[in-house]
C-alpha cells in the first residue's frame, strides 16, 4: 500500500530523456515515501546518523550518458559517465536540491543480464529507481567517497530500497524505440 504522508515536499520532474518513460505521481511518491518513512525506520535509526532530510522542492532530471557527462565535466571537472550526480538546494531559496540521473547508466547495467523481457523490464525500474534513493541519500548526509563511507550508503541504500518495496513505491520506468 502506498505511503501518503500529510507535509509533502514539491517534487519537480524533469525528463530530457528521448525513450525514456515514467509515471511522475509514482516518481514523486518515492520521495514522499521516503521523506515520512526513511528517517524513522529502526534500522536507520540505530545504524546511521541520519540528517532530516533537507527541506524545500526537489527536483529530479532523468538524462542521457552524454548529457550527465557534460554536468560531470562542467561541475565536478571530470568528463567521464556517471550513474548519478546530486546537488545541494540552498533552504534559503526553498529548495532542496538535485538530482541528476542516467536511464542509460540504468539500461546498461541491466543489459543482457536477464533472459525475461519482464524481468529486464523490472531491474530496468529498480536500477533507476536505486538511482534516485542515492541522490536522496547524499541529501541526506551520506558520502560514498570512502569505502567505510561507501559501505554504509550501499547498507542505507538497500534499507531504502526495502522500505519502497514494503510500501509498493517502486515506480515502473519503461523506454521506447527510437
Amino acid at each position: 500500500m502506498p505511503v501518503e504522508p500529510t507535509a509533502r515536499r514539491d517534487v519537480a520532474i524533469a525528463c530530457h530523456h528521448p525513450r525514456l518513460r515514467l509515471d511522475r505521481r509514482a516518481v514523486k511518491r518515492v520521495i514522499h515515501t521516503l521523506d515520512a518513512e526513511f528517517p524513522k525506520s529502526p534500522l536507520t535509526a540505530r545504524k546511521a546518523k541520519l540528517a532530516a532530510p533537507p527541506p524545500g522542492e526537489l527536483s529530479l532530471v532523468f538524462l542521457t550518458d552524454p548529457a550527465l557527462a557534460q554536468l560531470h565535466a562542467d561541475f565536478l571537472d571530470d568528463p567521464t559517465i556517471t550513474d548519478v550526480i546530486t546537488f545541494e538546494g540552498d533552504p534559503a531559496l526553498g529548495t532542496a536540491g538535485e538530482i541528476c540521473v542516467s536511464a542509460d547508466a540504468a539500461l546498461r547495467h541491466v543489459a543482457g543480464r536477464f533472459s525475461s523481457a519482464a524481468t529486464r523490464q523490472r531491474a530496468f525500474s529498480d536500477e533507476l529507481t536505486l538511482y534516485i534513493v542515492h541522490g536522496w541519500l547524499h541529501l541526506t548526509g551520506y558520502d560514498d567517497l570512502v569505502p567505510a563511507k561507501k559501505r554504509a550508503m550501499r547498507r542505507a541504500e538497500a534499507r531504502a530500497m526495502e522500505l519502497l518495496r514494503r510500501h509498493g513505491s517502486l515506480p515502473r520506468f519503461t523506454t521506447s524505440r527510437s
